[in-house]
């Protein structure tokens, strides 16, 4: 069951059926903040309880371990702990929502926040939210009326100002959890349910609702109208027709705002086509649509946000197949741009149709542009499935998105562009190869290619083959899809948008 949120008051905690308060720990006791009132809906809050009655509950000093006194006739009382210090990350915060969520066991629950605790009033209270909805996501949810989180600040309120900003960043946390976990439905959505024609058609469904926002799909006839040859050759082994999604959010057309443009991998499912995976490398390909699905959640989420700054996003999307169709080893494609790619292996198909995507972002000048993709298995064995790869060819663009992965808590790992290794791509029969040096720097050659298809314009690669997946619930992580990134670049175009 996944959770709405809102910002409430103490009365609210009457119609809940969970309190849940921040306990501090040291060896000596755990304290609850003096402006938790003593007594909420029916319940007494202890102000403090021993150390070793808190080690027997399972309650330690690790931020958000939890313990719940159960109550008969009333609320429970939970109490989730805030560590034995300030609590000054925003992602303790959110792992402290996500705690609360999942120790409410899907019933709605109420937050008593200590307002001595919040120094940004805005941030803390959407880290909260964000944790709590991101972790109440269920693939199979069922139809059951989603649960409530309230958070109830407790304290003096210092001004009118700091109690708006509360408010507005439960909203923002709403907004953001609920986009991410639109992501990952479509990401966890089984192979056969969402090919390219129905992924096409879940994103404009969502997006053409949105104030500011402009969408279209481009069947296969527009596509080969626009000549993105990389898109229609990984294509052509499927009977499911391709397609590509292209939206713009512009809230201020008469205005000369920042331009962001957003670029997707949409593979729906990779067989690796001729170059076959093995079974077991098949059994996540429905994932490898991770990178269409963060950036249209983006950018519905930018709208809803109501960013001051303009978005494009563009989701190139088509299933990777063998048939007697399927474009062959030694193949040459020919992009949108003019050049020419030599397939040496059919399963690195996901550059060659984000190379389409790029060559139309980078003729849209914008001021950045930025691709996210499931890309390489390279990646995941630098880095493991925990952090996610960045690649950059502007230092000040590769700055902001770190800055912005540190606020999101989303792990990135800045990886080199390191040009010796252009010589690995080279191609005797066309511009490029698409694939490198078999075992050597395979995130790399990938990040290499791509980059010749921005035009030299400010250009981000996310590589998240290993984090687009989790194959365990931990923290505010669900089991499954992810849709790791998405929050790191709404992080980034708030802050732009901020700066506009």
């Amino acid at each position: 069951m996944e959770r709405t949120a809102r910002l409430g008051t103490t009365n609210d905690a009457d119609n809940v059926t969970v309190i849940a308060v921040v306990a501090r720990g040291d060896d000596q006791e755990f304290r609850v903040s003096h402006s938790v009132p003593a007594h909420v809906a029916g319940i007494d809050i202890p102000k403090s309880v021993s150390a070793a009655w808190a080690q027997r509950q399972g309650l330690s000093s690790a931020v958000a371990s939890t313990t719940t006194l159960r109550s008969v006739g009333g609320s429970d009382l939970l109490f989730v702990s805030g560590g034995s210090e300030s609590l000054n990350e925003l992602d303790e915060w959110r792992r402290i929502g996500a705690a609360v969520s999942k120790s409410a066991s899907g019933n709605s629950v109420a937050l008593l926040l200590a307002l001595e605790d919040v120094s940004e009033p805005h941030r803390v209270t959407q880290a909260i939210v964000e944790g709590a909805l991101l972790s109440s996501y269920r693939y199979r949810g069922g139809d059951e009326e989603a649960a409530e989180l309230v958070i109830v600040p407790v304290g003096p309120l210092p001004t009118v100002e700091f109690h708006d900003a509360l408010a507005s960043g439960v909203a923002a946390g709403v907004t953001v959890g609920n986009a991410v976990n639109w992501a990952k439905r479509l990401i966890d959505t089984p192979a056969g349910d969402l090919p390219p024609k129905e992924l096409a058609k879940r994103a404009v469904q969502r997006l053409e609702a949105l104030e500011h926002v402009s969408v279209s799909s481009w069947a296969e006839s527009k596509i080969e109208d626009e000549r993105l040859g990389g898109l229609l050759g990984v294509s052509q082994g499927s009977a499911q027709p391709p397609r590509l999604v292209l939206a713009t959010y512009d809230p201020r057309p008469e205005e000369d705002l920042p331009h962001v443009v957003l670029v997707g991998k949409g593979v729906t499912f990779d067989s690796g086509g001729l170059s076959l995976k093995s079974g077991e490398g098949m059994m996540t390909m429905k994932t490898d649509m991770t990178g269409a699905a963060v950036v249209l959640s983006v950018i519905g989420a930018a709208a809803e946000l109501g960013l001051s700054i303009k978005v494009t996003a563009i989701a190139p999307m088509t299933e990777n197949l063998p048939s007697h169709r399927a474009v062959k080893p030694g193949d040459v494609l020919t992009i949108r741009n003019g050049m020419t790619i030599e397939v040496l292996n059919t399963d690195a198909e996901g550059r060659l149709i984000l190379a389409d995507g790029l060559s139309l972002a980078a003729e849209l000048e914008p001021d950045a542009i930025i691709d996210v993709a499931t890309l390489t298995g390279a990646q995941n064995v630098a880095l493991g499935d925990e952090i996610g790869g960045l690649f950059a060819s502007d230092d000040a663009l590769a700055e902001q998105l770190l800055l912005a992965s540190a606020a999101s808590g989303e792990a990135l790992c800045r990886l080199p562009l390191f040009e010796n290794y252009e010589s690995h791509i080279e191609s005797d029969v066309a511009d490029m190869k698409n694939i490198g040096k078999p075992g050597k720097a395979g995130a790399i050659s990938a990040a290499l290619l791509l980059r010749r298809f921005t035009n030299s314009l400010p250009w981000a690669h996310f590589d998240i083959a290993g984090p687009g997946r989790s194959d365990a619930a931990r923290g505010y992580y669900t089991k499954g899809a992810t849709a790791f990134t998405a929050r790191t670049i709404l992080e980034y175009l708030s802050n732009v948008s901020a700066n506009a």
